[in-house]
């Protein structure tokens, strides 16, 4: 495709308009140096719209976009399961998470460890955290981000990949979290209007007279397999998405990881400056939630139609969009560039609170060192994840199952710790390290010795084995409730009338999906 002038226009304004508003965002009060706090959760003082939007531009970025239009196109919409059971996960996360963390001024999820069990599996959660952020995330996004950069734009890989850490280490370096935050409102913006731009051109072009409606509906008759959300067995890709188990297995340990016990994206709802404002901003995610497969998934959809034949899945996003009018493709295409851009900064700002605050912070060490800390860890990472993209996932052809296998061998045992943790006192350190190791151990035996299990099933029976694990080593070992100094029976669960009657309207609409679309 070809960048026109007004394209490439668009592009620069949208780099420049974000820079400029990162560093007004960042400065600091007259006569306020810049704490910990500050840097690493944004004086703990983000408002709803802000936690809410953050929230989704730290998720939404490259493999997200190409990777699930992709398998609209080869699967259909039933990829969207990802989406949709996210928003469900969602409030679990703000109704029964967020009040303990909160209540406890938890600032990173290693810390909730050792204060739950012991400084022992703090530091070894944080050590993995970090070598999972830095060499498979961070890697990840850089090298899909870069290789979409490439594709549409016609510039060199290693150019665009260079251009993408550098851009997303200068505009957020300087403010933090603050920074990452509060321009994530209008990456946000730009991702959902770049979006729905892009699915209301597909679709207009696929009714012709009709319009938009009518093309959806030429797409639902000409295409009746990609819409349905449960898979048969008998479906090519019934083992990527197991039929109900979608419903009711493993896809619910994965959300509750990600979004629950994951500090990429948990540390936006830790900078609440109350329960309540951290609340509403994760119900308003939830509902962004329920929107992003217009943005992720349809163009793949569309392409079924428009562009039949490709050779590869992963080529209906940049296809779809080659068809749009100039201007039209400059802001698609900046879209594109703040979904990876925003989950960059955050990803590579996690790394830095981590670092600094789990494994580096001294008694000794005043806020100004720390924040100093932080930013050489930002940029070290940065270049770490620059140097490892190529050899690490340059001889992949799907990148995205790459971070899915690495990741899955370990998301049972963090979802373990972390709920005992929450809510069983007997739970102790030897109990979640048993968890952990379980974790990591089962999910390779079962691998090996049951390929044809599905991926989402064996996380499933995976987590229910090491739940069983940490219960029993729990009990057969000391208990030492000296160690537990995280108080949960003062912690209010009980939800505002708003909260409530989001998450009813949610999980309406959830129902809605899912009767019409099974």
């Amino acid at each position: 495709m070809q960048l026109s002038g007004l394209d490439i226009g668009i592009v620069l304004a949208y780099l420049a308009g974000i820079f400029l508003l990162a560093q007004w965002v960042s400065r600091a009060k007259a006569g306020h140096d810049r704490d910990a706090e500050d840097y690493f959760l944004a004086g703990k003082a983000l408002p709803w719209w802000a936690i809410g939007a953050s929230l989704i531009a730290a998720n939404i970025s490259a493999e997200q976009i190409i990777g699930m239009s992709g398998s609209g196109y080869a699967i259909g919409l039933a990829i969207a399961s990802y989406e949709w059971m996210a928003a469900a996960t969602l409030l679990i996360v703000g109704k029964w998470f967020l009040p303990v963390f909160l209540r406890n001024r938890i600032f990173t999820m290693p810390q909730f460890l050792e204060q739950r069990y012991g400084r022992r599996i703090r530091t070894v959660m944080a050590v993995f955290w970090i070598g999972l952020y830095v060499f498979v995330n961070l890697t990840s996004i850089l090298w899909l981000g870069s290789l979409a950069i490439a594709h549409v734009s016609g510039v060199d890989q290693t150019w665009a990949l260079l251009g993408l850490a550098a851009f997303a280490l200068a505009y957020q370096i300087h403010g933090g979290l603050r920074a990452v935050a509060l321009t994530d409102v209008v990456q946000v913006v730009l991702l959902v209007l770049g979006g729905l731009l892009l699915a209301g051109i597909m679709l207009e072009r696929i009714g012709g007279d009709a319009g938009m409606w009518g093309g959806l509906q030429r797409l639902r008759a000409e295409a009746p397999g990609h819409f349905h959300m449960i898979l048969s067995p008998d479906h090519p890709f019934y083992k990527d998405l197991p039929g109900i188990s979608v419903l009711v297995g493993g896809m619910w340990i994965m959300n509750v990881s990600y979004w629950g016990f994951n500090q990429y994206i948990i540390q936006r709802a830790l900078a609440a400056k109350d329960i309540g404002e951290a609340q509403k901003g994760v119900l308003f995610a939830a509902f962004l939630k329920l929107l992003m497969p217009l943005i992720v998934v349809l163009p793949g959809l569309a392409a079924v139609l428009l562009a039949p034949g490709l050779e590869r899945p992963d080529a209906a996003y940049p296809a779809m969009m080659a068809l749009l009018p100039a201007g039209a493709l400059g802001i698609v295409f900046a879209a594109l560039i703040a979904a990876i851009v925003s989950s960059l900064a955050s990803m590579s700002n996690s790394i830095s609170t981590i670092f600094t605050l789990d494994l580096y912070r001294r008694r000794d060490a005043g806020e100004q060192h720390l924040v100093r800390v932080g930013r050489i860890v930002t940029a070290a990472s940065m270049l770490l994840a620059v140097l490892a993209a190529r050899p690490l996932l340059g001889s992949f052809d799907q990148a995205f199952q790459y971070i899915q296998e690495y990741t899955g061998f370990f998301t049972p045992g963090i979802v373990v710790i972390f709920v005992l943790g929450l809510f069983w006192k007997r739970a102790n350190e030897a109990g979640a390290l048993a968890a952990a190791i379980g974790s990591f151990l089962l999910s390779i035996v079962l691998k090996l010795a049951w390929p044809a299990l599905p991926f989402i099933d064996r996380v499933g029976l995976v987590f229910l084995l090491a739940l069983g694990l940490a219960a029993v080593v729990s009990l057969l070992t000391p208990h030492v409730p000296a160690r537990d100094v995280i108080e949960t029976g003062d912690v209010d669960y009980r939800t505002g009338a708003a909260f409530n009657a989001g998450a009813v309207a949610v999980l309406a609409i959830l129902v809605a999906l899912y009767a019409v679309f099974w």
